[in-house]
This record gives structure tokens, sequence and C-alpha cells, in this order.
């Protein structure tokens, strides 16, 4: 399987050089579940560098994003497109985080900005085995989070899966049996998720309040686990 990851966000200014670039960090999170061959391309799309055709494709990631669904920017919309065409195919799609969001926007899904505020660090979700048709998954898995923006009315073609009191809507399976999506972050890393809770610092995190959450992080996150379901669903995809 070869996955083209469409790039919606950057690493943090004063984080770049220190830690892995998006695209780097979905190879180390998927790369292990797959097969020895399965391949990855990016594409920039943030950086301006053109959507593809979903025909061209045989499997993509949609990632994180800094901008939201409802943000004016002159990819939103063909962002959108993509989602419907790529989904009418039943092209194998993994949205994270915006990802998630793009997804459940584009099919009719509703997403805003919460008022709970931020999610970050260390969450733990439940999982729902019978949504995702899979055997043998965990009742719950940690992740780390960072997000604001929600999912809080999933598409009519949507099941949820994963769910914390805070996200309920925090994974979705689509009716088309190829289209999976999480807000949460399995392709972070503990030392980038820590660090993402200090970059927060007075915007909008007390001191206090991020040390308890780099504290959270002491904790171990499933990376691997949610990298294996990833795969065992969009393995029946392909």
């Amino acid at each position: 399987m070869h996955f083209t990851i469409i790039f919606l966000g950057h690493t943090p200014a004063s984080m770049q050089g220190r830690y892995p670039k998006y695209p780097t960090q979905f190879q180390d999170l998927l790369a292990p579940a797959f097969e020895a061959d399965t391949t990855f391309d990016a594409v920039r799309v943030i950086e301006g560098e053109p959507i593809p055709d979903p025909a061209d494709l045989d499997a993509v990631i949609i990632s994180g994003s800094a901008y939201g669904v409802y943000d004016q920017v002159d990819w939103m919309n063909p962002m959108r497109q993509f989602v419907r065409r790529a989904y009418d195919r039943a092209l194998p799609m993994l949205g994270v985080c915006f990802g998630h969001q793009i997804v459940a926007d584009a099919l009719g899904g509703t997403v805003v900005k919460s008022e709970k505020g931020w999610s970050l660090g260390r969450h733990v979700y439940v999982v729902d085995r019978e949504a995702l048709g899979l055997p043998e998954e965990p009742h719950d898995i940690a992740l780390a989070a960072s997000h604001q923006d929600q999912v809080i009315v999933p598409p009519k073609i949507a099941t949820p899966f994963l769910a914390s009191d805070f996200t309920p809507i925090a994974g979705l399976v689509y009716d088309n049996n190829a289209t999976i999506t999480i807000q949460p972050h399995p392709e972070f890393a503990a030392d980038y998720a820590r660090a993402l809770c200090r970059w927060r610092l007075n915007d909008p995190f007390s001191e206090e309040e991020v040390v308890a959450l780099e504290r959270s992080l002491d904790e171990p996150l499933e990376r691997n686990l949610m990298g294996q379901l990833i795969a065992d669903y969009l393995h029946k995809a392909a």
C-alpha cells in the first residue's frame, strides 16, 4: 500500500529541527503495522502544492492543521471536494485531528470550536470494538491530544468508535468501510506531545497547568496499538 499524506500543518517554528516533521511522524506510526513494502509520500498543500486527484491514489492520510474547517483559506473547499470524491471511490482514507474534522464536515457533520477549550496531553479513550468490526481490540487506549475544535454531530454515514468525556466523538468509521478518522494524535510521541504542552504556556495554560499536562505524559501512550488498529481497519478496505 502507498500512502499519500496531505500535509496541512507545520511543526511550531520554535520546535522545528528538534522533532520529526508530521509526514515522518505518520510513517513512524504506520510503517511497523503494515507490510515491509508500504511506502509514503507527502503533498504539501499547506505550502501551495495542488491537492491530488483521488483516482490517482492508493491510500490517503489527511493531517492535522492549525486551521479550522470554518477558516477561509484557499484550499478548504477543494479539500472538502477531495474528501467527497475519495469517499465515493472508497479510497482507503485516514483523517487525524483536523483530518477527522474536515472529513466529518465534508460529509455532513458539524464541527465547532469547543466551549470546553483545549484538550492537551495524555487522554484515555474508550474503544467501541463492535463499531470497528475488529476482534480483540482494547477496551480503552491512551493517546496524545492537541485540539480545541471538535466534531459535535457526526455525519449520518458515520459511526463513533472512540470517545472520552472531554471528546465524545473522538473517532469515526464510515459506511463505505474505507474511511477512519480520529481526533487525538497517535502519530505524536511522548517527547513531542510534552514539548507541545510547554509551547502552550500562557496560550492558554498557566505554568501549573502545563506541568500537570507534562506529567500526564509520564504514563505510556499506546501509539503502536492504535497504529495496528488503523492498519487492520484499512487492510480490509485495500
